[in-house]
């Protein structure tokens, strides 16, 4: 027994040397990195800089989005709007502005709040501008695409509004393009069950 447990422990000593060498991603050390295998584990900044603990979700449905204000896709804050408004109690929708493709999002955190503010009269909860895709892609954003972190999904966002829904038990069960509409009946479907 006292062998087993030596080697045990010789391996993990191993293991957390070799964590504390890796760098960084998003200022976020490899090893916090590594250790955020549930939704629940994040801790990430709202659009006015507030933490957000997204262990304050638990037992509720999310559709996770990231959001540009210059795509052919924007109009669909409208309709994220609409589901925040008519299901805002079933399900919580969060926006995670991003600049990954075509530079469609280059407004700061105050010009993307005001954007979505006056155009779209957004008050579902949005997000710190982050990266979705890339070497400097988001922790979440890497457990959100990554099957090995999350279960199954290998998916990253192919263009803006990509959708992310995640279940009353932090759970990532399903992953929907840019063309599927906020309000289209599957969303709907997986709100109401």
């Amino acid at each position: 027994m006292k062998k087993i447990l030596s080697t045990f422990a010789i391996i993990a000593l191993a293991f957390t040397g070799f964590i504390q060498k890796q760098e960084p991603v998003n200022n976020v050390p490899l090893d916090q990195m590594m250790m955020e295998k549930s939704f629940y584990d994040f801790k990430m900044k709202d659009i006015n800089g507030q933490e957000v603990d997204f262990s304050q979700f638990k037992g509720k449905k999310l559709l996770l989005v990231n959001v540009a204000s210059k795509c052919g896709y924007t109009k669909q804050y409208e309709d994220l709007q609409k589901l925040h408004q008519e299901h805002g109690d079933e399900v919580t929708i969060i926006g995670f502005p991003a600049n990954n493709f075509g530079g469609q999002e280059p407004g700061t955190n105050e010009e993307i709040k005001e954007f979505c503010s006056s155009k779209f009269g957004v008050t579902f909860m949005m997000m710190d501008k982050i990266s979705v895709k890339g070497d400097d892609k988001a922790p979440l954003y890497k457990w959100l695409s990554d099957k090995d972190l999350n279960g199954w999904n290998d998916k990253e966002p192919t263009w803006n509004f990509c959708k992310y829904f995640i279940n009353e038990k932090g759970e990532l069960v399903k992953f929907f393009a840019s063309s599927v509409k906020p309000m289209d009946e599957e969303i709907l479907q997986l709100i109401a069950e």
